[in-house]
Protein backbone atom coordinates (compact mmCIF):
# COMPACT_ATOMS: atom_id res chain seq x y z
CA UNK A 1 0.00 0.00 0.00
CA UNK A 2 1.70 3.70 -1.24
CA UNK A 3 0.21 6.11 1.21
CA UNK A 4 0.45 10.17 0.50
CA UNK A 5 1.38 12.30 3.92
CA UNK A 6 0.76 15.77 3.66
CA UNK A 7 1.67 17.60 7.20
CA UNK A 8 4.50 20.54 7.31
CA UNK A 9 5.50 19.91 10.72
CA UNK A 10 8.61 18.19 10.54
CA UNK A 11 8.62 16.56 13.99
CA UNK A 12 5.37 14.87 13.77
CA UNK A 13 5.40 14.20 9.79
CA UNK A 14 8.72 12.61 10.92
CA UNK A 15 6.96 10.39 13.54
CA UNK A 16 3.84 9.49 11.51
CA UNK A 17 5.82 8.29 8.66
CA UNK A 18 7.98 6.46 10.76
CA UNK A 19 5.08 4.53 12.35
CA UNK A 20 3.54 4.07 9.14
CA UNK A 21 6.64 2.84 7.56
CA UNK A 22 7.14 0.15 10.25
CA UNK A 23 3.24 -1.11 9.29
CA UNK A 24 4.79 -2.06 6.13
CA UNK A 25 3.34 1.51 4.01
CA UNK A 26 4.97 2.91 1.10
CA UNK A 27 5.00 6.90 2.30
CA UNK A 28 5.48 9.99 0.68
CA UNK A 29 6.05 13.09 2.30
CA UNK A 30 4.93 16.36 1.58
CA UNK A 31 4.93 19.61 3.71
CA UNK A 32 2.90 22.15 1.45
CA UNK A 33 -0.53 21.99 -0.29
CA UNK A 34 0.65 22.88 -3.75
CA UNK A 35 3.06 19.81 -3.81
CA UNK A 36 0.27 17.60 -2.41
CA UNK A 37 -1.32 18.38 -5.61
CA UNK A 38 1.76 17.99 -7.78
CA UNK A 39 2.64 14.37 -6.04
CA UNK A 40 -1.45 13.01 -6.64
CA UNK A 41 -0.62 13.07 -10.51
CA UNK A 42 0.33 10.22 -12.07
CA UNK A 43 0.54 7.99 -8.84
CA UNK A 44 -2.53 5.99 -7.66
CA UNK A 45 -2.32 6.58 -3.67
CA UNK A 46 -4.47 4.56 -1.93
CA UNK A 47 -4.89 6.72 1.04
CA UNK A 48 -4.01 10.33 1.69
CA UNK A 49 -3.34 11.81 5.47
CA UNK A 50 -3.80 15.46 5.22
CA UNK A 51 -3.13 18.44 7.45
CA UNK A 52 -5.76 21.22 6.97
CA UNK A 53 -2.89 24.34 7.98
CA UNK A 54 -0.73 23.90 5.18
CA UNK A 55 1.64 26.57 3.15
CA UNK A 56 1.08 27.40 -0.05
CA UNK A 57 -2.88 25.97 -0.13
CA UNK A 58 -4.95 24.96 2.53
CA UNK A 59 -5.70 21.48 2.93
CA UNK A 60 -9.37 21.92 2.54
CA UNK A 61 -8.67 23.19 -0.62
CA UNK A 62 -6.45 20.31 -1.50
CA UNK A 63 -9.79 17.73 -0.76
CA UNK A 64 -12.20 20.05 -2.48
CA UNK A 65 -9.81 19.91 -5.81
CA UNK A 66 -9.75 15.98 -4.98
CA UNK A 67 -13.24 15.35 -4.60
CA UNK A 68 -13.85 17.56 -7.60
CA UNK A 69 -11.41 15.50 -9.77
CA UNK A 70 -13.70 12.88 -9.36
CA UNK A 71 -10.93 10.84 -7.22
CA UNK A 72 -12.62 8.41 -4.33
CA UNK A 73 -9.44 7.57 -2.42
CA UNK A 74 -9.78 7.61 1.22
CA UNK A 75 -8.53 10.97 3.14
CA UNK A 76 -7.70 10.95 7.15
CA UNK A 77 -7.80 14.63 7.72
CA UNK A 78 -5.02 14.97 10.86
CA UNK A 79 -5.28 18.23 12.26
CA UNK A 80 -5.00 20.04 15.45
CA UNK A 81 -8.26 22.26 14.32
CA UNK A 82 -10.62 20.67 17.22
CA UNK A 83 -13.68 22.67 16.83
CA UNK A 84 -17.00 21.26 15.53
CA UNK A 85 -17.33 23.55 13.05
CA UNK A 86 -14.17 22.32 11.41
CA UNK A 87 -14.69 18.50 11.59
CA UNK A 88 -18.39 19.61 10.02
CA UNK A 89 -16.29 21.44 7.22
CA UNK A 90 -13.33 18.77 6.75
CA UNK A 91 -16.37 15.54 6.75
CA UNK A 92 -18.59 17.58 4.54
CA UNK A 93 -15.81 18.65 2.37
CA UNK A 94 -15.11 15.21 1.14
CA UNK A 95 -12.90 13.65 4.06
CA UNK A 96 -13.80 9.98 5.32
CA UNK A 97 -12.17 10.54 8.75
CA UNK A 98 -10.95 13.62 11.20
CA UNK A 99 -8.20 13.18 14.12
CA UNK A 100 -7.62 16.04 15.97
CA UNK A 101 -3.46 16.06 17.44
CA UNK A 102 -2.25 15.69 19.29
CA UNK A 103 -3.17 12.01 18.52
CA UNK A 104 -1.77 8.20 19.82
CA UNK A 105 -0.01 6.71 16.69
CA UNK A 106 -1.38 3.18 17.78
CA UNK A 107 -5.29 4.97 16.84
CA UNK A 108 -4.22 6.70 13.87
CA UNK A 109 -2.56 3.24 12.15
CA UNK A 110 -6.29 1.61 13.23
CA UNK A 111 -8.02 4.16 11.60
CA UNK A 112 -5.81 3.75 8.51
CA UNK A 113 -6.74 0.30 8.73
CA UNK A 114 -10.41 0.74 8.57
CA UNK A 115 -10.14 3.50 5.62
CA UNK A 116 -8.22 0.80 3.44
CA UNK A 117 -10.50 -2.09 4.49
CA UNK A 118 -13.55 0.41 3.26
CA UNK A 119 -11.94 0.70 0.14
CA UNK A 120 -11.85 -2.69 -0.74
CA UNK A 121 -15.09 -3.67 0.84
CA UNK A 122 -13.94 -5.44 3.75
CA UNK A 123 -15.60 -5.54 7.47
CA UNK A 124 -12.45 -6.50 9.65
CA UNK A 125 -8.74 -6.60 9.69
CA UNK A 126 -8.24 -10.80 8.26
CA UNK A 127 -8.02 -11.38 4.55
CA UNK A 128 -8.94 -15.19 3.61
CA UNK A 129 -7.57 -17.16 0.69
CA UNK A 130 -9.14 -20.58 0.95
CA UNK A 131 -6.49 -21.65 3.64
CA UNK A 132 -4.56 -18.52 3.26
CA UNK A 133 -5.14 -16.07 5.85
CA UNK A 134 -3.63 -12.61 6.15
CA UNK A 135 -4.18 -10.32 9.73
CA UNK A 136 -3.51 -6.82 8.63
CA UNK A 137 -3.17 -5.32 12.26
CA UNK A 138 -0.81 -8.14 13.48
CA UNK A 139 1.14 -8.60 10.30
CA UNK A 140 0.73 -12.34 10.78
CA UNK A 141 0.03 -15.25 8.11
CA UNK A 142 -0.98 -18.74 8.38
CA UNK A 143 -1.19 -21.18 5.66
CA UNK A 144 -2.67 -24.55 6.18
CA UNK A 145 -2.82 -23.64 9.66
CA UNK A 146 0.95 -23.30 10.25
CA UNK A 147 2.51 -19.73 10.32
CA UNK A 148 4.70 -18.34 7.46
CA UNK A 149 6.95 -15.74 8.47
CA UNK A 150 7.03 -12.84 5.33
CA UNK A 151 9.57 -10.42 4.62
CA UNK A 152 7.12 -6.50 4.75
CA UNK A 153 7.56 -6.49 1.00
CA UNK A 154 6.27 -10.18 0.51
CA UNK A 155 3.54 -9.07 2.72
CA UNK A 156 3.09 -6.38 0.46
CA UNK A 157 2.63 -8.13 -2.41
CA UNK A 158 0.53 -11.06 -1.40
CA UNK A 159 -1.74 -8.06 0.26
CA UNK A 160 -2.11 -6.14 -3.24
CA UNK A 161 -2.85 -9.19 -4.91
CA UNK A 162 -4.94 -10.57 -2.48
CA UNK A 163 -7.21 -7.43 -2.63
CA UNK A 164 -7.95 -8.30 -5.90
CA UNK A 165 -8.91 -12.03 -6.59
CA UNK A 166 -8.87 -12.75 -10.16
CA UNK A 167 -8.24 -9.68 -11.33
CA UNK A 168 -4.41 -8.87 -13.14
CA UNK A 169 -2.12 -6.90 -11.16
CA UNK A 170 0.63 -5.20 -13.24
CA UNK A 171 4.26 -5.00 -12.13
CA UNK A 172 4.17 -1.30 -12.21
CA UNK A 173 0.82 -1.34 -10.05
CA UNK A 174 2.89 -3.81 -7.74
CA UNK A 175 5.96 -1.20 -7.62
CA UNK A 176 3.67 1.63 -7.00
CA UNK A 177 2.96 -0.32 -3.31
CA UNK A 178 6.29 -1.12 -2.25
CA UNK A 179 8.15 1.89 -3.24
CA UNK A 180 8.03 5.55 -2.23
CA UNK A 181 9.94 8.35 -3.60
CA UNK A 182 13.00 7.62 -2.01
CA UNK A 183 13.19 3.87 -2.84
CA UNK A 184 15.40 2.55 -5.36
CA UNK A 185 13.68 -0.11 -7.35
CA UNK A 186 15.20 -2.56 -9.38
CA UNK A 187 13.56 -4.26 -12.38
CA UNK A 188 13.01 -7.64 -11.02
CA UNK A 189 12.24 -6.90 -7.30
CA UNK A 190 8.65 -7.96 -8.23
CA UNK A 191 9.26 -11.10 -9.90
CA UNK A 192 11.82 -12.24 -6.96
CA UNK A 193 9.16 -11.48 -4.25
CA UNK A 194 6.49 -13.54 -6.25
CA UNK A 195 8.93 -16.36 -6.24
CA UNK A 196 9.62 -16.23 -2.81
CA UNK A 197 5.85 -16.14 -2.31
CA UNK A 198 5.53 -19.34 -4.70
CA UNK A 199 8.03 -21.15 -2.31
CA UNK A 200 6.29 -20.68 0.65
CA UNK A 201 2.71 -21.12 -0.51
CA UNK A 202 3.11 -23.62 -3.89
CA UNK A 203 3.38 -22.75 -7.70
CA UNK A 204 -0.69 -22.62 -7.40
CA UNK A 205 -1.33 -19.42 -5.80
CA UNK A 206 -0.19 -17.26 -7.80
CA UNK A 207 -0.51 -17.01 -11.83
CA UNK A 208 1.87 -15.26 -14.23
CA UNK A 209 -0.48 -13.50 -17.38
CA UNK A 210 2.28 -13.14 -19.39
CA UNK A 211 3.56 -9.68 -20.01
CA UNK A 212 1.45 -8.24 -18.31
CA UNK A 213 1.51 -9.36 -14.58
CA UNK A 214 0.08 -11.74 -11.77
CA UNK A 215 -2.58 -12.60 -10.48
CA UNK A 216 -4.59 -15.02 -7.54
CA UNK A 217 -7.69 -16.94 -9.03
CA UNK A 218 -10.67 -16.01 -7.37
CA UNK A 219 -12.44 -18.78 -5.25
CA UNK A 220 -15.20 -19.91 -6.64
Amino acid sequence: MRLLLVEDDPMIGESIQEGLRGENYAVDWVRDGRDADLAMIGVDYDLLLLDLGLPGKEGLDVLQGLRARGADMPVLIITARDSTSSRIQGLDGGADDYLVKPFDLDEMLARVRALLRRRVARTHSVIQHGSLVLNLASHEVTFDGAQVHLSAREFSVLRALLDNPGSVVTKSQLEEKLYGWNSEVESNAVDVYVHHLRKKFGTALIKNVRGVGYKIAAIP
